[in-house]
C-alpha cells in the first residue's frame, strides 16, 4: 500500500532501479581477462611474475594501477527516497 502520490509497487520500483544502477555500475569495473602481459601497457615496465600469478589478465604494473585506482571519482547517488529528512542531509 502506496501513500500519497505514489503509485503502488513504486517502493519496488526504486529498490530494482537502484539495483540494476549498481550492477551496471560493477559491470564496467571487471577484473582482467585474458593472459596477463609481461610488461605494463602504460608505461612499458615489467610486471613481476608474482603479480602475473595473483591477479590473472594483469595488464598494468602496480605503480600504474595505484595511479589509475587513485582517479577514480565517486558519482553522486540520487536519492529515491524522497523523504524531507534525506533531503536535509
Amino acid at each position: 500500500m502506496a501513500g500519497g502520490w505514489a503509485k503502488d509497487g513504486a517502493v519496488s520500483e526504486q529498490i530494482e532501479a537502484s539495483i540494476s544502477d549498481e550492477l551496471a555500475r560493477m559491470k564496467q569495473h571487471r577484473a582482467p581477462v585474458g593472459e596477463s602481459f609481461t610488461e605494463c601497457a602504460e608505461c612499458g615496465e615489467d610486471i613481476p611474475e608474482a603479480r602475473r600469478k595473483a591477479i590473472p589478465g594483469v595488464k598494468l604494473c602496480i605503480d600504474c594501477q595505484q595511479e589509475r585506482d587513485g582517479a577514480y571519482k565517486a558519482r553522486g547517488g540520487i536519492n529515491r527516497r524522497g523523504s524531507k529528512d534525506s533531503q536535509l542531509k
